[in-house]
């Protein structure tokens, strides 16, 4: 079965840091370009994060740069976005997802939706103190 299984989330405090994870099952994450997603209650789904097939190139949105980091690991077919500096503004429920890219050092787009083939089931992060 095709999958993309979110882990992390929860509820941290103002300034500290969480880690979230995202597994594929079924396919190999070389073969696609992953994005991070949020949203938060009542807006519109965020893009704030993407990596290419090979993990070389990696870009972060202007609201979390700076503050985040997302990796590839091949070993384990996992990708990870780790968050330092949290704040209120950064609750929202995340969620992974999967973009198939013939170009290995090709980012996908955080401004659209349409170009992922699979989400991951998302995972809640609260920012409050």
């Amino acid at each position: 079965q095709v999958q993309l299984v979110q882990f992390g989330g929860g509820l941290v405090q103002p300034g500290g840091t969480l880690r979230l994870s995202c597994s594929a099952s079924g396919f190999n994450l070389d073969k696609y370009a992953i994005g991070w997603f949020r949203q938060a209650p009542g807006k519109e789904r965020e893009g704030i994060s993407c990596i290419s097939r090979s993990g070389e190139a990696s870009a972060l949105s202007d609201s979390v740069k700076g503050r985040f980091t997302m990796t590839k690991e091949f070993g384990r077919n996992m990708v990870y976005l780790e968050m330092n500096s949290l704040n209120a503004d950064d609750t929202a429920v995340y969620y992974c997802a999967a973009s198939p890219r013939s170009d290995w050092r090709a980012l996908p787009p955080l401004t659209s939706t349409r170009e992922y083939d699979y989400w991951g089931q998302g995972a809640q992060v609260t920012v409050s103190s």
